[in-house]
């Protein structure tokens, strides 16, 4: 058995790791080669060449790169085409994966596609690309399935890995003796994202939303954890040349052990919104993009929300203030409001438990059995 994976990225590598370990228990004498990182390698993965190499972001940067990009997918499709593996599996990264997906299925070779792109929100036109290119797509989430059993393609809803790791229930006196916090404070994590770019656009207006929320509960703490050497050093300079002191800790890493410890979350939407969810944390989700990009995307989008929490329960469970509602004033009281409603908060979280059960599958195993069952079609 030879199976043909292609990874770009940390989350796809962790992701490649726990499937490739499932895949091992089914086919004990199979080998796995294609791009992967550490993680995958470590479980006996052949990478080609380093997973690096395709980990692009960023329009500029992509363009930069097209050239060994396509030289690279060109040697794949080479490669596999004269030595043909028995599945390819195509983990993320759509814009380099569904084209080779495409070319090998043409070939007949067997392909799988783990990890939905977005298509259910944007660009719904992409589902007909995607039908010539899988013989089966392994979704995250079951409103992902959904949408591609309306279109006939085949598709197997398998749950996340978050799901599986994180504990069902994630009490904060372990995290708050962690990182040094009083077990009886009360405190807002602060989390506006990991790139440069996002920390730029929110870390001041989450600063500004802290001290608006003193005013009313001067007993307040806040965390913000920074996700790099250098988005710490970036938001310390923001409060160093804050008017006034705000209890403000910034926190190197540790988002989990952060977002355990706090009794409501204030954060940029992504994947971070589904953590928090995990952790059954009250939140507040909030974005800011340049005025043409947020009107191009605005009349792009299909779906009422942005958020995982909402998207998941298909309502609004969080707030969600983007754009020129995304003030302090707004922010703050949206805040305030989740913190002193315990009934509400109570109530959210045993919504946010029953979506997480939902999520807990053993996503490795469930992914592992969808390809095994393709592969003894």
């Amino acid at each position: 058995m030879r199976i043909a994976i292609v990874a770009g990225e940390t989350s796809g590598d962790m992701l490649g790791a726990g499937l490739i370990k499932s895949l091992q228990q089914r086919f004990p004498d199979a080998t796995f080669e294609g791009i992967g990182g550490p993680l995958m390698q470590a479980q006996g993965f052949n990478t080609f060449v380093p997973m690096e190499r395709l980990a692009v972001m960023g329009l500029v940067e992509v363009l930069g790169r097209l050239f060994e990009l396509l030289k690279v997918r060109r040697d794949l499709v080479k490669h596999w085409l004269a030595n043909p593996p028995d599945v390819f599996i195509g983990i993320d990264a759509p814009d380099f994966n569904l084209t080779l997906e495409q070319k090998l299925r043409a070939a007949g070779i067997k392909t799988v596609h783990y990890v939905s792109p977005s298509v259910w929100m944007w660009r719904q036109k992409r589902v007909f690309k995607i039908a010539k290119a899988v013989d089966l797509m392994l979704t995250l989430f079951p409103f992902e399935a959904k949408f591609y059993e309306q279109y006939q393609v085949p598709v197997k809803f398998v749950g996340h890995h978050l799901a599986d790791k994180i504990p069902l229930e994630t009490p904060a006196g372990p995290a708050r003796a962690a990182l040094g916090i009083n077990p009886e404070a009360h405190v807002v994590c602060l989390m506006p994202g990991s790139r440069s770019g996002e920390v730029a656009k929110l870390g001041e207006l989450f600063l500004q939303t802290a001290r608006r929320m003193l005013h009313e509960r001067p007993d307040l703490q806040f965390i913000i954890p920074a996700a790099s050497t250098e988005r710490r050093d970036q938001i310390q300079t923001m409060l160093d040349a804050y008017p006034g002191r705000l209890p403000v800790t910034v926190v190197l890493g540790q988002s989990h052990t952060c977002m355990a410890a706090a009794d409501a979350i204030l954060l940029a939407s992504g994947t971070a919104t589904l953590e928090a969810m995990l952790m059954k944390r009250p939140m507040v989700v909030s974005y800011k993009l340049a005025p043409l990009t947020f009107w191009i995307l605005k009349h792009m989008v299909s779906r009422k929300w942005i958020s995982l929490p909402n998207l998941l329960a298909d309502r609004e469970l969080v707030p969600e203030l983007l754009q020129q509602d995304a003030t302090p004033e707004k922010l703050a009281a949206a805040l305030l409001a989740q913190l002193e409603n315990s009934v509400a908060m109570q109530q959210l979280h045993e919504t946010f438990l029953f979506i997480h059960r939902q999520l807990k599958r053993s996503a490795d195993d469930e992914a592992a059995a969808a390809i095994a069952g393709l592969l003894q079609q």
